[in-house]
This record gives C-alpha cells, structure tokens and sequence, in this order.
C-alpha cells in the first residue's frame, strides 16, 4: 500500500517498479508484485474522470489536518511558572492567598507609614484569623503597625508657649519616654513597679502622686493604674514573644490660662499579644489599649515643679479584652472567648473615634474585632 497520495499516471512509481525488477530477479520473498492491467485500467479512469470532489478536494489527495494552536497550554505554563517565582520570593503571602482565607484574601502585609495626623476611619478587614505563638498578631490590623517605640509619632518641634525649639524638642522626647516606660517595659508589663515612668511626673504634684500611690498599693475602680501604665498578672498571664504592636502620635500646643504650660497630648494603642500562664500555650489572645494622657510641661519660674518632669492634666483609656469591672490593678484577659456583654460595640482599632472608656454607666463594650 502506498504511504502517500498519488501524483503520476501510475499506480506505482518509477522507484518502486524498477526495485521490483531486481528484487524479483533477486527473488526477494516480499518482493512488491505488479499491478495487474486491470488495476491500471481501473487507475487511469478514475484520474481521467472529474480529479475533484464537491469540496474542491481531489478524490486520492491527502490533506492533512491543520495543527492546533495551543494558547491555552502557554497562558498556563506561564502562570505556574510566575506562581513558582511568587512561591519562592513570598511563601507567606501565596499562603495567605490561597490557604485559609482563599484566593483575594490575603491581607495587606505593607508595613503602614508613620501617623502624623488623626485616621479619618478603622482600618480594613484583616479576616478572622486566631493569633499563634509564631504569628501572635496574624488576622489583626496591629500586624502592619511598628515595633514597640517606633510606632510612636513625634512631630518636629517648634518654639511653643514658654520653650525654645530645642526644649520643646526635650519635652517631646521625654514625653515619649514615658509612654515607653509605662507601657513598653517589659518588668512593668510583668507587674513591677514602674519607678522610672513615675519619675517623670512631677513630684511637686500632691494629688497626681497620692493617686499613684494608692493605685498600686490598693487598687480600685477609684484608683485604677492602668489609666497610666500597662501591667498584667504574671501569675495568671505571660506575654508572648518581645514585640507588642504600637500605633499612635503626639501632638502639642501653648496650654491656656497665665502659666502658658507647653501641653502635649499623647495618643497611643497598644496591642500585647499574651497565654494563659497556667492553661494552654497555644491560646494565644490579644489585649488592646488606647491611652490617652495629656501632660503639661509647666515654666518653672511660675509653677513649682521639678524641672524635666510634668503634671498630669487629664488621662483616658478604652481597653479591650482586659477585664471588664476587674479592678485589680493588672489587665486580665479572658482565653475562653469573649463573654456575653449588654454594652455597646466597639472597634479597638478605629483611631478615628474618640477615646472613651468601655464602663460607661456600669456598661462593659463588646469589641467587634481583636
């Protein structure tokens, strides 16, 4: 049988007739054998009838099937490949993409600039997911915020009220010191005295230190420390890693009244990942507080004070998940899941609203998130 169409006036081509005169002289067992005449006959009617059929084909023709285009196999092929890079230079965002959440919910992990002005709304969803000990603020909107101090915003100073530029850049730095040393250090955290945050507040200030005093001594919903530092219990809670989320700014203005007090006011949120200090490691819960203290770094030669320290004006706190109607001087978190609550709802994280406390007339908040 012929492998190919047929294109001359025989049935057999030139190359194959002469082969099957010297194999047949040969006497090759296989040799091709001549086409009969009847077969020839038959050959040449045909190609002397119409070569063509309906279609424009010829009747003995071979027309061989175009190939197909493959598109899809390439526009697949590349993107494997650019999920394999992607893979490669992000794991933990391809899994955040295709894991828990499925395809487009893969949280922002930009780190967020600094905040130099009040947000004008709460951050975006962030999804559902539970801190874990080597993720302590995954599912939060803390995790793009900045490590500790850095999350504090200091703006640049200027001569105000009765400072110089560079007393005013001083106070600044010192006023943030002190949200370092009261909410930052980690023997404070763990419930211990916080002597060097109390040393930046002017001792000449009667109330403000019998205040103190009485806080950490006998604490009560009267005398509540946590409206000036961040402590827990560490028989009952223990933090989790060395990184608590912070995220917040000073600001300043010349204070009113005769005694023209540089007034700063501070306004931080504070995100401590903690376990249970006798339960399962693995629950790993978050506590949020937003403090709010204004100071007044008061002239010296008006006001008695010690110089580089200053007075309280006015402090406030919202805290979520730490102990609501729980006045014990530490904050105490729940790892059981959040509790019943006849209180309003809240969202920690929305910068935007003011600071006010979650007890309003006896009421506890339920946080919308943590």
């Amino acid at each position: 049988m012929n492998s190919g169409g047929e294109q001359g006036g025989s049935s057999v081509s030139d190359e194959e007739w002469e082969r099957f005169l010297r194999e047949s002289e040969e006497g090759v067992r296989d040799a091709p054998q001549e086409p009969s005449a009847r077969a020839r006959m038959v050959t040449r009617r045909l190609q002397e009838e119409d070569p063509q059929d309906g279609n424009g084909r010829g009747w003995r023709t071979y027309s061989p099937a175009r190939p197909r285009r493959r598109t899809g196999w390439y526009v697949a092929g590349i993107l494997a490949a650019l999920a394999v890079v992607l893979w490669v230079l992000a794991p933990d965002r391809v899994t955040h993409l295709f894991g828990a959440g499925g395809v487009g919910s893969a949280p922002d992990a930009t780190p967020l600039g600094a905040e130099t002005a009040p947000p004008t709304g709460p951050p975006p969803s962030t999804g559902t997911l539970r801190g874990t000990r080597a993720e302590p603020f995954r599912g939060s909107p803390a995790a793009r915020w900045a490590d500790g101090a850095a999350g504090i915003s200091v703006p640049a100073p200027r001569a105000t009220a009765w400072m110089d530029e560079a007393q005013v850049a001083k106070a600044l730095d010192r006023s943030r010191d002190f949200l370092v040393a009261s909410s930052l250090d980690r023997e404070v955290l763990r419930g211990a005295r916080p002597s060097e945050a109390i040393a930046y507040i002017n001792p000449k200030q009667p109330r403000e230190q019998e205040f103190i005093e009485t806080s950490l001594r006998s604490p009560s919903e009267k005398y509540d420390p946590l409206v000036l530092f961040s402590r827990f219990d560490p028989d009952r809670t223990s933090l989790v890693g060395d990184v608590v989320k912070v995220r917040g700014r000073l600001s300043y203005e010349e204070g009113p009244g005769p005694q023209h007090a540089l007034r700063v006011t501070t306004d931080v949120t504070y995100v401590y990942p903690v376990v249970a200090a006798a339960g399962d490691p693995d629950e790993v819960t978050r506590v949020i507080v937003r403090r709010q203290v204004v100071m007044d770094w008061q002239n010296p030669e008006k006001v008695v004070t010690k110089a580089g320290t200053f007075s309280v004006h006015s402090n406030m706190i919202h805290t979520t998940n730490a102990g609501c109607r729980t006045h014990n001087g530490f904050l105490t978190p729940t790892f059981d899941g959040p509790g019943a609550s006849d209180g309003p709802t809240a969202d920690p994280y929305d910068r935007s609203a003011p600071v006010v406390s979650p007890e309003r007339d006896g009421e506890c908040g339920t946080a919308t998130r943590s």
